[in-house]
């Protein structure tokens, strides 16, 4: 059977491998992202949808427009977007099946094969494999601990003339770094100089601990050459897929027009639920619940580190979020440290798949600490700091 030269290399994404460890409940898993389950408004979700269903089923069980479900677009234009400081039209908006179709989509209308695409290194797994199913150029951008720097991106932009630079700037994954508001400024400039289209995928903003909050890259945009990807799967339900995104209106009608190639639409009962969430004011109040159970789960998780994890173990502690980034001294190798943590039943991602420079991030690994309770955190922290000790030992 004949597989597509644009499949050819393409792994599958080292996260979703580890849910198949999932299946073991004794594993203490920092691996994925996945939100805490305390933190889902089931009962909110039960009412609404009874609701949807016993007065608009004969809507919401029927197709839908490929744009999305109109009351769910307006209230991300009324509620959502002037939050961020932002305003358009229902023509700049597209429903989507999470935030990864809007990648995808993008991808389809916007990417040609070797076309340039800068990349923050390390960047979230999903993005770097979808861009190379599209069979673009990566070109990374290197992160600091604050973030992206103004001055390294623009001498790579003039060096490659990329079509696409992608960015995760608030609470990044898996690094949890934050790019500051004069750097985002920069970047909108950038793109309006080289014409080059920014993708600002904003799952993760709204999980706030502590600090001011970054205006968004797309505030700072004058030549509408930024595209902002944001997801309900980190504040209300991950298994819902819903999503919006906001750009401009020729791009947002191109990727509308694959998305009729892709599914027709998004589910209408699915994007009814969150409308609704968000129209009868329930996400103020949930955004400033959840981000307190985040926000005790990983000081929970930084104090086990503290206790546990031998000094020479590099991280930062997280403002928001859900991630925490490792580095180990030079030579060390996470994926060993995560063959041996499975064995004692703890497991995390390691850093090397994060990164398209060959050889880069071996000593990195990335934490979660959302989806654990609070003892198994303790616990599973104190595991890998005393094989992090054994470990030195042996060198």
């Amino acid at each position: 059977m004949q597989i597509a030269n644009r499949m050819q290399g393409i792994s599958g994404s080292a996260i979703r491998e580890l849910f198949k460890l999932l299946g073991d409940p004794a594993i203490i898993s920092f691996g994925g992202g996945n939100p805490s389950k305390a933190c889902f408004p089931s009962e909110t979700i039960r009412t609404i949808t009874d609701e949807l269903l016993r007065e608009k089923s004969d809507i919401l069980l029927q197709y839908g427009a490929t744009e999305g479900y109109m009351p769910l677009r307006r209230a991300y234009l009324d509620h959502i977007l002037p939050d961020n400081g932002l305003h358009g039209e229902l023509e700049n908006v597209l429903a989507l099946t999470g935030s990864m179709q809007g990648l995808d989509l993008i991808c389809k209308a916007v990417i040609n094969p070797g076309d340039v695409v800068l990349v923050e290194e390390p960047s979230f797994l999903g993005a770097l494999q979808t861009f190379r199913v599209a069979q673009a150029k990566l070109v990374t951008v290197p992160m600091h601990t604050d973030g992206v720097h103004a001055d390294e991106l623009e001498e790579i932009v003039k060096k490659h003339r990329p079509v696409v630079f992608y960015t995760i700037p608030t609470f990044q994954n898996p690094a949890g770094y934050v790019t500051g508001a004069k750097t985002r400024k920069k970047i909108a400039e950038l793109a309006a100089e080289y014409d080059m289209l920014v993708i600002e995928d904003d799952p993760y903003a709204a999980l706030r601990f502590c600090g001011e909050k970054e205006p968004t890259i797309k505030s700072f945009d004058t030549s509408d050459n930024v595209i902002v990807l944001t997801s309900f799967s980190k504040t209300i339900s991950p298994g819902l897929r819903v999503a919006l995104c906001f750009g401009n209106k020729d791009l947002i009608r191109k990727m509308t027009i694959a998305k009729q190639g892709s599914d027709t639409h998004s589910p209408n009962l699915n994007q009814a639920i969150v409308a609704e969430f968000i129209n009868r004011g329930h996400m103020p109040a949930h955004i400033e619940y959840i981000s307190g159970v985040y926000a005790r789960s990983a000081g929970v998780m930084t104090d086990a580190m503290a206790e546990h994890f031998p000094e020479w173990v590099h991280y930062e502690k997280p403002v928001g979020g859900l991630f925490i980034w490792c580095t180990l001294p030079e030579g060390w190798d996470a994926q060993e440290l995560f063959k041996r943590a499975v064995e004692r039943k703890v497991a995390f991602v390691p850093g090397a798949p994060f990164h398209t420079t060959e050889g880069a991030g071996l000593n990195t690994f990335r934490l979660n600490f959302s989806a654990e309770p609070e003892e198994r955190i303790r616990e599973g922290i104190k595991r890998l700091g005393d094989l992090l000790k054994e470990m030195a030992e042996e060198k």
